[in-house]
């Protein structure tokens, strides 16, 4: 049978608090369009779709880790839309045996992440500070943590659920947590400068301790109304079932994000 997958994102949890109403008609009643869609043309028995959830579904973590038993509470307009999203897919799935799964999938980042998303914010920062075209850059919550892998694995994790026999859900993770403050100093250290942290809350700074130069600042705008402090999975399912592993460590993706930065702002200082 064809095969399509359907992805759908507006998938920046912070900007979702300021744009409720849009989230919730792209990533939840967007995701019934689809369906709906493959129903009414008579696809059910020739197309297979992928849902993109999310750790986001977490939200105020019930269990450490979270697998796919853990019951969810959301805590952003985007992992409210998100559980609807979810949830419509397995009532299609077993309303009219839709092959149809979800991908509960946590942080997954590269070279080619958005540039409004923490990960690559502070991979671009970091490499325009390596280049001398900026001087400091400000974050959120720094002690955030989350369990970030790289796309290419995760990608991979979605394509083989859709190769199975039965349709089921996936947590895919990589069961490593890291903070938002080691992304920061795994970043700068890639580029031989060793941050600092002064200061407590939103007077924290960090300090490169070569130069004494002041390279990042918190600023409280960027926190959320309801925070998600700690997601962790637990990809077990996937390991057995789908035969499934990260393959990028934390630090290679680490390397791999300031490298293409650096590279990126090297050709075009205003990327």
């Amino acid at each position: 049978p064809s095969k399509i997958a359907g992805f759908l994102f507006l998938s920046l949890p912070k900007i979702s608090f300021d744009l409720a109403e849009y989230t919730a008609d792209v990533d939840g009643v967007g995701t019934l369009r689809l369906l709906d869609a493959i129903k009414t043309c008579g696809l059910i028995n020739s197309v297979k779709f992928y849902q993109a959830s999310t750790s986001e579904l977490f939200g105020k973590v019930q269990e450490i880790p979270q697998k796919e038993t853990t019951p969810f509470y959301p805590r952003s307009p985007y992992g409210a839309a998100k559980l609807y999203a979810y949830w419509i897919v397995v009532n299609f799935r077993e309303a009219y045996n839709l092959f149809a799964v979800n991908g509960i999938l946590f942080n997954h980042e590269s070279p080619r992440r958005g540039a409004n998303f923490v990960t690559r914010k502070i991979s671009r920062s970091v490499a325009k500070i390596h280049l001398g075209q900026l001087d400091c850059f400000s974050l959120g919550n720094l002690d955030a943590k989350r369990d970030w892998g790289h796309a290419r694995d995760y990608v991979e994790a979605m394509w083989l659920m859709l190769q199975t026999d039965e349709p089921e859900d996936f947590v895919i993770a990589t069961g490593e947590v890291h903070s938002v403050r080691e992304f920061v100093e795994k970043s700068f250290k890639h580029i031989g400068k060793t941050i600092v942290w002064e200061g407590k809350n939103e007077n924290e700074v960090g300090r490169c301790k070569e130069t004494g130069k002041i390279h990042v600042t918190v600023n409280h705008k960027y926190y959320r109304p309801t925070e998600v402090d700690f997601l962790q999975g637990d990809c077990t399912k996937a390991r057995q079932k789908l035969n499934w592993k990260p393959r990028v460590t934390f630090d290679e993706l680490v390397r791999e994000m300031v490298d293409a930065d650096v590279e990126l702002m090297r050709n075009n200082p205003n990327a």
